[in-house]
C-alpha cells in the first residue's frame, strides 16, 4: 500500500487493508466544546452516533491542545506537550510506518489538519487528511458505524521537532524577512469583527490567505496545481521556508500548512499561538484593515 502524506480521497480509503490504517475522527465544534462529562462536545456526540468504522476520536480541546496551558500566552489551544501526544498515539496502537487518515466534518478545516501538522511535528510523516471529509464519506454511500472504538494499545514516545516547525512570540519578533500568513475569514483579518480574542486586527505586516479559499465548492480541496499558483502569487520572491502560518488559535493555520504541502511547497512554519496568544500581551502592536 502506498503511504499518502497530505490527502486521500474516500475511494481510496475505503480500498486501504483493516489494520493498515488507523482512521481518526476529529469532528469540533469551536461554539460547541462541551464542559465535562455531563456535557459532551457534539464533535464527539456526532462520532458516537456515526463515524467511519475503525476510527478512534480526537478531541481537540483533549488530544490535540493542553487547554491547561492558556495561561502561559501560548493561545487559545496550547500545543500538547509531546509526553501527552505520546500517550495519546500509544492509546490509538499507532506504531511507525502505519498510515493514519484524519477527517472532521468539514474538508479538513478544522481540528483533522491540526492532527496531521501534529503528526508532522512529531516526525509521523505517513499521515493524511480525507479530502471533503466525513460528509464527502456519507455522500459516496460507505459504511459507517456508531458507538466507541478501542484499538489494541501500543507504547510510543515521540518527540517534537520545533526547530523545523514552529516559530515562538521570540521568533517571530526576530525574523522580519519571514512572510506571516494569517488564515481567518477577512472580516477577523482586517478587524471589523472579532467574536472570540481580545481585539480585533492583525499583526502588523501580516496577509491574509482565508483558509475556506482552499476549498472548492465540494468541500474538497483545490487541484494542487491551482493551490500552487495561488500560494506563489501570496509568496512573491519569498520561499515557502520563509512562509509563517497564523490564524485565531494555531488550528485552522494547519490547513494553509497542508494546501502547501500538497501544492509542492514544503517547509513552512506554524506561530502556534497565533493571534489569541499574539494579543495576550498587550504591548504587541496591533494592526487593522
Amino acid at each position: 500500500m502506498t503511504l499518502r502524506t497530505t490527502l486521500v480521497d474516500v475511494d481510496e480509503l475505503a480500498a486501504m487493508p483493516v489494520g493498515a490504517v488507523l482512521v481518526v475522527d476529529c469532528r469540533f465544534e469551536l461554539m460547541a466544546p462541551g464542559s465535562g462529562q455531563r456535557d459532551v462536545a457534539k464533535g464527539e456526540r456526532d462520532y458516537r452516533a456515526g463515524h467511519i468504522p475503525g476510527a478512534v476520536y480526537a478531541s481537540l480541546d483533549r488530544e490535540l491542545s493542553d487547554l491547561s496551558r492558556q495561561a502561559e500566552g501560548l493561545g487559545r489551544h496550547p500545543l500538547p506537550l509531546e509526553s501527552a501526544f505520546s500517550e495519546v498515539l500509544s492509546r490509538w496502537g499507532w506504531r511507525p510506518g502505519l498510515q493514519v487518515v484524519c477527517y472532521d466534518a468539514a474538508g479538513g478545516s478544522l481540528a483533522a489538519a491540526r492532527l496531521w501538522w501534529l503528526l508532522r511535528l512529531a516526525g509521523v510523516g505517513e499521515a493524511a487528511v480525507l479530502d471533503g471529509g466525513y460528509p464527502a464519506w456519507v455522500a459516496a454511500g460507505k459504511p459507517v458505524e456508531a458507538g466507541e472504538v478501542t484499538r489494541e494499545p501500543g507504547q510510543m514516545a515521540v518527540h517534537f521537532d520545533a526547530s523545523q516547525y514552529l516559530v515562538d512570540h521570540a521568533g517571530l519578533l526576530g525574523a522580519p524577512e519571514r512572510l506571516l500568513l494569517d488564515a481567518r475569514a477577512a472580516p477577523r483579518y482586517r478587524g471589523e469583527v472579532e467574536p472570540i480574542d481580545r481585539v480585533g486586527g492583525h499583526v502588523p505586516g501580516a496577509l491574509n490567505r482565508p483558509f475556506a479559499e482552499n476549498l472548492a465548492a465540494d468541500g474538497r480541496f483545490k487541484p494542487a496545481d491551482a493551490l500552487r499558483q495561488e500560494f506563489l502569487a501570496l509568496l512573491g520572491s519569498h520561499a515557502p521556508t520563509d512562509v509563517v502560518h497564523m490564524c485565531g488559535s494555531g488550528v485552522t493555520a494547519c490547513h494553509n500548512l497542508l494546501a502547501m504541502e500538497h501544492a509542492g511547497l514544503p517547509g513552512s512554519r506554524l506561530y502556534a499561538p497565533s493571534w489569541s496568544g499574539w494579543v495576550s500581551d498587550p504591548a504587541r502592536p496591533v494592526a487593522t484593515g
